[in-house]
């Protein structure tokens, strides 16, 4: 009988009580920033802080302009980047097979996702604002976060894809139905849940990046009445209160409206999820 240090019934308890510790750590950590955000910025928020312009570099006034850049940049992201990502995960699950392209393009989503994000802003820069000649804009910026985005969309909606039973798809085609109205029809639905995750990971990390869009947004801060408008959204309107000291307490303010916008836009999308899965499950 081999010796044992310790035994399997132990080792399992110890290792149940580090995960645990590790979740309950990860919590308390959230908790305490989130928490330090809201509080140093909750005596700066009120209606004017949220609906009006800045004054003064940003030193008095509110935030209006700011909130409204983030709405469309995120957007612009979110309609460029959703449909790509997850028709290029249906192709690659449902059509494509196993060869060297279909390595290629998994190899090169999982680089893109690695790249820092500053890289993502030069490269706008140079294609979207000088050789397209799109000018610093908010479409600009949109189009460099809906490539931030577009790894994370695909990879998760791939596993998502590939993790719905098989049974499923024999069971529509033997019904009658095409390739495509079991991919529409049977393979998605079943794969939303997992979809939307990965869409919500793309659009927070969109919505919370000040360096992808520092060199493409023009950083104006009048309220931009188009997506040609130039403009300057939260996380770069809060990195330059921040570190040219303008205002820290504005600062705080804009950070607060930051972190509670990304958890109410993940609250009510993962609510969404929760209520399509027990619909689709019968409950």
């Amino acid at each position: 009988m081999p010796f044992r240090l310790i035994s399997p019934k132990n080792a399992q308890k110890i290792m149940k009580s580090l995960f645990w510790a590790s979740g309950i750590i990860t919590i308390i950590i959230l908790i305490v920033i989130i928490g330090y955000i809201i509080l140093k910025g909750l005596p700066v928020i009120n209606l004017e802080f949220l609906t009006t312009n800045p004054v003064d570099s940003g030193r008095a006034g509110g935030i209006a302009p700011m909130i409204v850049s983030s709405l469309y940049v995120t957007l612009i992201a979110g309609i460029v980047a959703t449909p790509l990502g997850v028709g290029a995960a249906v192709y690659l699950s449902e059509y494509a097979g196993e060869n060297r392209l279909v390595k290629l393009i998994r190899f090169g989503a999982e680089t893109l996702a690695s790249i820092p994000s500053i890289v993502f802003g030069l490269f706008g820069l140079a294609f979207f604002v000088i050789f397209l000649g799109m000018g610093w804009s908010l479409l600009s910026g949109g189009l460099v976060l809906a490539l931030m985005a577009l790894p994370t969309i695909f990879q998760v909606a791939e596993v998502s894809i590939e993790s719905v039973p098989r049974s499923y798809r024999e069971g529509s085609l033997a019904l009658g139905a095409t390739k495509w109205e079991t991919v529409y029809r049977v393979v998605l639905p079943a794969a939303v849940p997992g979809i939307t995750t990965g869409v919500i990971l793309g659009m927070a990390r969109a919505i919370s990046e000040a360096a992808a869009i520092l060199f493409v947004v023009g950083s104006a801060l009048a309220m931009p009445v188009s997506i040609f408008d130039p403009g300057r959204p939260l996380p770069l309107h809060l990195y330059v209160m921040a570190t040219e000291g303008i205002s820290l307490d504005n600062a705080y303010g804009t950070a607060a409206v930051l972190v509670v916008l990304v958890l109410i836009i993940t609250v009510l999308t993962n609510t969404f999820v929760e209520r399509y899965r027990k619909k689709m499950m019968g409950r």
